[in-house]
């Protein structure tokens, strides 16, 4: 995170209270980040909102700039200005449609989550994330180099944001159930299976200094275990991966982090792995 230059912070001039930005000054106070505040829409000029917001930051010690644009949707919009302003965090409020619907992120913040190439981070509530708990969930059944390197970026963002708030991290990783008809003996008991995940676990532990007491690993769908350890220990923040399979559905995040985004009540930091995100640069790039 500390390699991250600039943040794009989407802005809405009807809701004052600001969490993408009160989330992105906290990091540009630490990384020295400049912040590119983006109001979406074409109905309305906010460029006086956005002058003096910009100016009252740049009071503040912040380098900032601003502008407002419209690219057929939401998503694109946030997209295109991120691949042209060259930012390496996407920060947007989500902002429920009704109470019906309150557990469930829009189309337009999914569409954000699946085809953004940079990490997305989506708030979800004004919980401070100072002294409170970060929560990094690692797949670490799946080893191959796609994985560990994802794996790797999770707990370290986890790690940056922990440093940065003065929090906790916690790293989850959920383990299927035994099956005694598994061709792997590890995988017939649930012993084998936890010291396995466990001793996959060692390098990052010793890395970033993660206590066995803040390692946590169960049994069970990660979809319901990661939400259940997360309001478990109340987190602040929850750094999840998606890796994509092949072709064009490889940039759409796989059903388990969809449910997972919904069942959280606590901001989501989303990641992808390199080669995804070359994958949905070059997309944005043929539009």
């Amino acid at each position: 995170m500390q390699a991250i230059r600039n943040i794009l912070v989407v802005m809405d001039p009807e809701r004052p209270e600001g969490l993408a930005l009160k989330r992105a000054k906290l990091i540009a106070g630490v990384t020295q980040s400049h912040l590119h505040l983006l109001v979406c829409g074409k109905k309305h000029d906010h460029s006086a909102y956005l002058g003096d917001l910009c100016a009252t930051l740049e009071k503040e010690g912040y380098s900032i700039s601003g502008q407002q644009a419209w690219h057929e949707n939401l998503y694109q919009t946030i997209i295109t200005v991120q691949q042209a302003e060259g930012c390496g965090l996407v920060i947007k409020q989500h902002f429920p449609d009704n109470p019906l619907k309150k557990a469930l992120l829009t189309p337009d913040d999914w569409k954000l989550l699946r085809y953004c190439p940079a990490p997305v981070l989506m708030v979800k509530t004004d919980k401070p994330w100072a002294g409170g708990n970060i929560l990094a969930a690692v797949d670490v059944g799946n080893a191959d180099g796609e994985h560990r390197t994802l794996h790797d970026s999770i707990v370290n963002y986890g790690y940056d944001i922990a440093t940065l708030a003065r929090a906790n991290l916690h790293v989850i990783s959920a383990h299927p159930s035994p099956m005694l008809s598994a061709a792997d003996p590890t995988f017939q008991l649930k012993e084998t299976i936890e010291a396995r995940y466990r001793a996959e676990c060692t390098a990052f532990q010793a890395e970033y200094d993660i206590a066995e007491e803040r390692l946590h690993i169960a049994e069970g769908p990660a979809d319901v275990l990661i939400p259940q350890v997360a309001h478990q220990l109340n987190a602040a923040v929850t750094v999840i991966g998606t890796v994509a399979r092949t072709g064009l559905s490889g940039a759409l995040i796989g059903n388990t982090a969809e449910v997972i985004l919904d069942a959280l009540d606590c901001d989501v930091l989303v990641l992808k792995p390199d080669d995804i995100i070359a994958h949905l640069e070059d997309l944005v790039a043929q539009h």
